[in-house]
């Protein structure tokens, strides 16, 4: 049979908003595997993995999470993890690995996919998908994601800021992930755009640390780097007005 590496979505931070189908694939998994830095500190991932799986059957597995400049070390964290794994799937059947938000957006384990791929032939990659952040955001504060005909656009502000203004200048929500190291200049485009009163960011959202705040009080200062922002189009035309 088969070894099985599946990427469960755990959600934002809150325990709460595992999906009952991504707690019964950590359940069942053999070991379940949890992406850290290399500094070590329990990421979210893992303390959301263990409101649900024994501290015995997880596995931490060092990433270059924070490695932004050397691309070299960034793929020599991302192979060692790959042959981590590997080995685990040779000794079970059966490996969930657990990523914040989806396991298709933004996430680590599309690289270890990848890498564990060309290690195990014929392995059988499977996702669960998970709540993301913006639509964690968006129920938290209110804010409407989109209304009728009105495009969704999701920018990591780590693609810089041109890629911000570009989507701001355009129609439609935007939401900016990983932005809070350049809170500054994300509060100067909105502000240019248009769009800085009906902004809103969020921040360790369901944990006892969250921050939910209108965009128009960023004052520049640096925020957690996993800080979301959404920036909605103005709406005057009424209930149903975007349809």
């Amino acid at each position: 049979m088969s070894s099985r590496l599946i990427g469960v979505g755990v959600g934002p931070g809150d325990p709460e908003l595992v999906t009952v189908k991504g707690v019964n694939a950590l359940r069942a998994a053999d070991v379940v595997v949890v992406p850290v830095m290399d500094t070590g500190e329990r990421g979210r991932a893992e303390a959301t993995v263990l409101h649900y799986v024994d501290a015995a059957k997880v596995v931490r597995v060092v990433f270059a999470l924070n490695e932004r400049t050397d691309r070299a070390r960034r793929e020599a964290a991302w192979d060692a993890a790959g042959a981590r794994v590997t080995g685990l799937l040779r000794e079970h059947g059966c490996v969930a690995f657990a990523t914040i938000g989806d396991p298709n957006v933004y996430s680590t384990f599309t690289y270890l996919a990848q890498t564990v791929a060309e290690l195990v032939p014929g392995v059988v990659v499977e996702t669960v998908p998970g709540i993301t952040a913006m639509q964690d955001l968006a129920a938290r504060s209110g804010a409407v994601l989109t209304e009728g005909t009105e495009p969704l656009t999701l920018v990591p502000v780590t693609a810089g800021e041109s890629a911000l203004k570009e989507a701001l200048a355009g129609p439609g929500t935007v939401v900016a992930y990983k932005f809070g190291r350049r809170a500054g200049e994300v509060a100067e485009a909105l502000r240019e755009s248009g769009r800085l009163d009906d902004a809103v960011w969020g921040s360790a959202l369901g944990l006892p640390e969250e921050s939910i705040r209108p965009a128009a009080e960023l004052d520049g200062a640096a925020l957690p780097y996993l800080s979301t922002l959404i920036a909605p189009p103005r709406r005057d035309g009424g209930r149903g007005g975007k349809l």
